[in-house]
């Protein structure tokens, strides 16, 4: 019978067999007598046992002869070992080089951010970067399951578009066709022309802004999942935004224990997201900043400074509610008791990590919606079609955006989000 190969996540079913495996060499220790060849092929990482007075010298001498990250295949019998991290270890018998590495640049040793940024392309191979894309991967796929089983359609939003969402300070101006496009910052405008198709629909997908940032919160491309809802209030908003975040970290906790323990996470925060989320005004929260000396000045928006210190006052995610119209998006509708203010609302993640959602109620009037634009001096022929919404059935509706990064960045503790993306943009970062 032919010797099966498998994957090394599978290779607990195969114990007491002789099975192939292909993958890279992690690392590889030595003594006169044993080599041990730490391999990974993306599922998991097992060790491979080689005894010099088992093997044919051949192929003692070609493992002694491996590189670091080189790729091969093992051949060997399964069998437990309880200490490793699958449950298992293979007793090689034979192995083949697949592709030579020589030379490899990242070592045991410490290294700085910017070289290992540099070799991005092969940092990934490292076990902190894989625990992280592991993670991001099942927040993606959890994101959808959760959407979908919901009743929501996704709704995929264009990424060239014609005017500003989130102000023109921020916009990736290029050419396109003798006229003038922008990257996307959002796909909201068209998630509300969807919303009035579907009445439950999200986007899913890059965004780009062009924000003049070295902090550790901002990326130049990011990732964001936007849901939009008609016949949805604030406080709607509010309760969904909440579901939805809780469940998304208890399906991590679940189904990445492995990857969470390699980022060494404190995990007793995470346990600690479960509804319901604080909420709180912006009035309250100004007041919760004065004397806190983080130059916080009432009707502006919040600093990372200021997330913080309110962040530090609760043990799970906070809402900060009803923000001054005047910072807010033309499109955030007034708060009817006071129309000075939004009804806006942020989720502040705990452990200092920031705002990772924000989102609202839309102004649902099209005599408003029109002053609004005047006010804000945008183009009225580019948003025509986006006030024909307001012209035909329009409706109270909201809701919200998700930054994946800085979703995924909390729920791993991490310091910057570009260790949150494959590959980080930055203001002084395009490479590789």
């Amino acid at each position: 019978m032919a010797t099966a190969t498998v994957s090394i996540a599978a290779l607990a079913a195969h114990e007491g067999r002789t099975v192939r495996v292909r993958g890279w060499l992690y690392n590889r220790r030595a003594s006169k007598k044993l080599q041990f060849l730490i391999l990974r092929d993306g599922t998991g990482v097992v060790q491979g046992v080689l005894v010099r007075d088992e093997v044919e010298a051949s192929v003692w001498e070609a493992a002694e002869a491996l590189g670091q990250e080189c790729s091969l295949e093992v051949e060997g019998l399964v069998r437990s070992d309880p200490r490793s991290p699958g449950g298992c270890e293979m007793g090689l018998t034979g192995l083949r080089l697949i592709g030579a590495s020589e030379g490899y640049p990242i070592s045991k040793k410490a290294h700085g951010p910017d070289f290992l940024l540099d070799h991005r392309h092969l940092w990934l191979r490292s076990r902190r970067p894989r625990a992280i894309l592991k993670i991001r991967d099942e927040v993606i796929f959890g994101i959808r399951d959760w959407l979908h089983r919901r009743g929501f359609y996704c709704v995929d939003s264009p990424i060239f578009t014609p005017n500003a969402c989130e102000g023109t300070t921020t916009l990736f101006e290029t050419e396109y066709f003798g006229g003038t496009a922008y990257l996307s910052q959002s796909g909201q405008l068209y998630n509300e022309a969807a919303a009035m198709a579907l009445g439950k629909v999200f986007c899913f997908g890059p965004a780009f802004r062009a924000e003049k940032s070295k902090t550790r919160r901002h990326l130049t491309e990011f990732w964001m999942v936007e849901p939009e809802v008609a016949f949805l209030d604030l406080d709607g908003t509010m309760d969904l935004i909440e579901a939805f975040v809780a469940d998304l970290v208890a399906r991590v906790l679940d189904r990445c224990a492995t990857e969470l323990k390699i980022l060494e996470r404190d995990t007793a925060s995470l346990e600690r997201v479960k509804a319901p989320f604080p909420r709180i005004s912006y009035r309250e929260a100004s007041t919760l900043l004065e004397g806190k000396g983080t130059g916080f000045v009432a009707g502006g928006d919040f600093g990372a400074k200021d997330e913080t210190v309110l962040s530090e006052g609760f043990d799970r995610p906070v809402f900060v509610h009803r923000f001054p119209s005047a910072i807010k998006a033309f499109y955030m509708k007034e708060d009817p008791e006071d129309s000075a203010l939004s009804l806006s609302v942020d989720l502040l993640a705990p452990e200092g990590k920031g705002e990772i959602v924000g989102g609202g109620q839309r102004e649902e009037s099209l005599e408003v919606l029109e002053g609004r634009i005047e006010a804000h001096d945008l183009p009225r022929e580019e948003f025509e079609w986006y006030l024909d919404l307001r012209r035909f059935g329009s409706v109270p509706h909201a809701g919200f955006g998700m930054g994946l990064e800085r979703a995924v960045a909390w729920i791993c503790g991490l310091e910057h989000l570009r260790e949150a993306i494959p590959f980080p943009r930055m203001i002084h970062r395009l490479k590789p």
